[in-house]
């Protein structure tokens, strides 16, 4: 397993111009039963990512690999905003459709998970932006709510009623997404914008952490009160634990406490956005 913070090291600490100060860490495995890591992530304040490559190997690792890079080159041009993610976004998509077939030429892309700090008329808030089945989490006053949707076959069955949230990590059809990031599948993404509460949590991860871990697994982990990098190193620790074959990336961005406080009406909103369909941008 390999660590990376990027350009942020593991207990530094980073204050936007607005705001709380930030603290952040990521890790990553290729996982039990795969020889190629085709996830990537970026610790890159003010902009976070997690992206999960589809494509067989000398593809999926590189679609993966576009969007952290693209990201990383916003972030070194100066300010990031909501549009600047959204075209970020577009970019890649732009990048990683003019990549080459991979093994089993099947069409290269990847999924994203996306926080960005911004700010709207002087409040720091999270533009979080979604896409496949790498997930965004936030973790406030105990609770963990996941705040992006799933765009994958059983999530589809979830919202029909057909299955249930326990039943989908082991569904055989639990890998089939129905949007990424490129390839043929180019499609919406989810935008939600969730405002910057200090004493709170996101957590970033792909599926490999996801799918071995229940929603109580992972809120025992991330409640545990380690810091962002050891939070990320144990979580995917515990998902290669519990037998996890994929690759499995986790990054953790915690907001300082100061005094502030977030309430349930904001973590609701926050879900209702990134649930509703007609709130998807369209990239590519």
């Amino acid at each position: 397993m390999h660590d990376e913070t990027r350009p942020l090291v593991a207990g530094q600490m980073w204050a936007p111009p607005l705001g709380p100060v930030l603290d952040a860490g990521g890790a990553s495995d290729a996982g039990t039963h795969r020889r190629t890591n085709e996830d990537s992530y970026l610790v890159a304040p003010p902009v976070f990512v997690v992206a999960d490559g589809m494509g067989g190997h000398a593809a999926g690792d590189v679609a993966s690999g576009i969007v952290v890079e693209v990201f990383d080159e916003l972030v070194r041009r100066g300010a990031i905003d909501a549009e600047s993610v959204r075209a970020g976004l577009a970019r890649a998509a732009e990048l990683i459709e003019q990549l080459p077939a991979g093994s089993g030429r099947q069409a290269p892309g990847s999924t994203v998970a996306l926080a960005a700090h911004v700010e709207e008329d002087g409040v720091p808030y999270w533009c979080l932006a979604s896409i496949g089945d790498s997930r965004t989490y936030l973790l406030a006053d105990g609770h963990l709510t996941q705040v992006s949707r799933d765009h994958s076959v059983v999530q589809e069955l979830i919202d029909d009623g057909q299955l249930t949230a326990a039943a989908a990590r082991s569904h055989p059809e639990r890998h089939v997404i129905t949007r990424a990031l490129g390839a043929t599948l180019s499609s919406p993404a989810d935008f939600a914008m969730l405002p910057v509460e200090p004493g709170t949590r996101l957590l970033l991860c792909s599926d490999g952490v996801s799918t071995p871990l229940s929603h109580a697994a992972i809120l025992e982990v991330v409640g545990a009160g380690q810091s962002a990098p050891e939070t990320a190193s144990r979580l995917v620790a515990t998902a290669l634990a519990a037998g996890g074959r994929d690759n499995a990336t986790a990054l953790v961005v915690d907001v300082r406490p100061d005094g502030g406080h977030i309430d349930d009406d904001t973590i609701e909103s926050a879900s209702a956005l990134a649930n509703e369909h007609h709130h998807a941008t369209r990239v590519g």
